[in-house]
């Protein structure tokens, strides 16, 4: 097949989790021999502020890691007939602008021959209703809903069985065990600090635990507020700023141990959903705690990683991480297990491409209405 993506920022992972994913499926797909061409905007918003932070390094050797995939930027005056000619299967990321969206749907509505779908990896459907409304989705074959509970929205929205569920997984072929790195920290967090959605949480799972331990710690991300620098700091815990994602990697190595820490909307009304760092931690071979999260659709196995219900109870799974040898290396080799058995790129390219012969085979490749698109 030749296989065209849309996606809001390739090149760029700045405030963009979904970088990982992204970047790891299209490079199992062309593994798997089909051709794989990637547009992303040249104005897109994660690009312009990856170069702001002197990101442009990062960016430039990123093709080199995904050989023979087609990167294409794109400004206002993107050629579409140009864009999608010869296309198989077009998937389009919901971070791309809704104009963008609803040109795509409307050529395939009006007879373009490609397979259309719309991967959905945020939590707006149930945080922001109306903001979904806003994507014309008419002229979609489908959409790929990354849980199941998303998937459900989805199916009372009228998709019936075009909604499929597609989990984000780790592409092992970057995120993996470095065992030659010395491990200097004992805690590290990757992450952006947000808009405060989830500082709470991060104080009672991350700030407070490190500073009570006495640990050595590192976290990496942006978005960081004068406040939330300072709460970090004053417990002693060292900021790396932006880590581009291709080097996460390397930052797991260094370190004992890592902890999650959910945004709410995932933990009030999308359980099932992990981040994308469970699987990223998970396939470098470094164990973690996790705050409250609901594993609804049962990804991981007893003992993948360890839970803590509150501050007080993740004190007392890193203080036994790092103190049983044991027990590290057998949830290690738990998580590791389960990554490379259920959750690798190469599954969900696997399962991407039976998902479209499935809506070829059963005759469903005929766009239907989409209930909460715009008149």
């Amino acid at each position: 097949m030749k296989c065209v993506l849309f996606y809001h920022a390739f090149t760029s992972c700045w405030n963009n989790g979904n970088a990982h994913f992204l970047r790891g499926y299209a490079r199992e797909l062309h593994a798997l021999g089909h051709e794989v061409v990637v547009f992303e905007p040249i104005d897109g918003w994660s690009r312009l502020n990856a170069i702001r932070e002197g990101g442009s390094p990062a960016m430039q050797g990123i093709p080199a890691l995904f050989p023979g995939i087609d990167i294409r930027r794109y400004d206002a005056c993107l050629d579409f007939e140009e864009a999608l000619h010869g296309a198989d299967l077009v998937v389009v990321h919901e971070w791309n602008a809704p104009d963008l969206i609803a040109e795509i749907g409307h050529k395939r509505a009006h007879g373009a021959p490609f397979t259309l779908l719309f991967h959905d990896t945020h939590h707006r459907a149930v945080s922001a209703p109306d903001e979904l409304a806003q994507f014309d989705l008419d002229g979609f074959d489908g959409v790929l809903a990354f849980g199941e509970v998303l998937r459900q929205i989805y199916l009372k929205l009228g998709w019936a069985d075009r909604a499929f569920t597609w989990h984000e997984a780790a592409d092992i072929a970057l995120y993996r065990p470095l065992p030659h790195i010395e491990r200097t920290d004992d805690v590290v967090w990757i992450g952006n600090w947000g808009d405060g959605e989830r500082s709470v949480e991060l104080n009672e799972f991350l700030v407070e635990p490190v500073a009570e331990l006495k640990l050595r710690a590192s976290v990496y991300g942006v978005r960081y507020s004068d406040a939330a620098l300072h709460t970090i700091q004053a417990a002693g815990i060292r900021h790396g700023g932006w880590l581009p994602a291709h080097c996460a990697p390397a930052a797991f190595a260094g370190a004992r141990a890592t902890v999650h820490v959910p945004r709410g909307p995932y933990v009030r009304s999308l359980p099932g959903i992990p981040t994308i760092r469970v699987f990223e931690a998970l396939a470098c071979g470094i164990p973690l705690v996790s705050a409250p999260w609901s594993d609804a659709e049962g990804l991981f196995p007893e003992g993948a990683y360890l839970g803590a219900a509150d501050g007080t109870e993740m004190k007392r799974a890193l203080r036994a991480l790092l103190d049983d040898r044991e027990l590290w290396s057998a949830t290690v080799q738990t998580g590791l297990r389960a990554i490379r058995e259920r959750h690798t790129c190469r599954h969900r390219a696997e399962q991407l491409v039976g998902i479209v012969e499935n809506i070829r085979a059963t005759g469903l490749s005929q766009p239907l209405r989409y209930i909460g698109a715009s008149a």
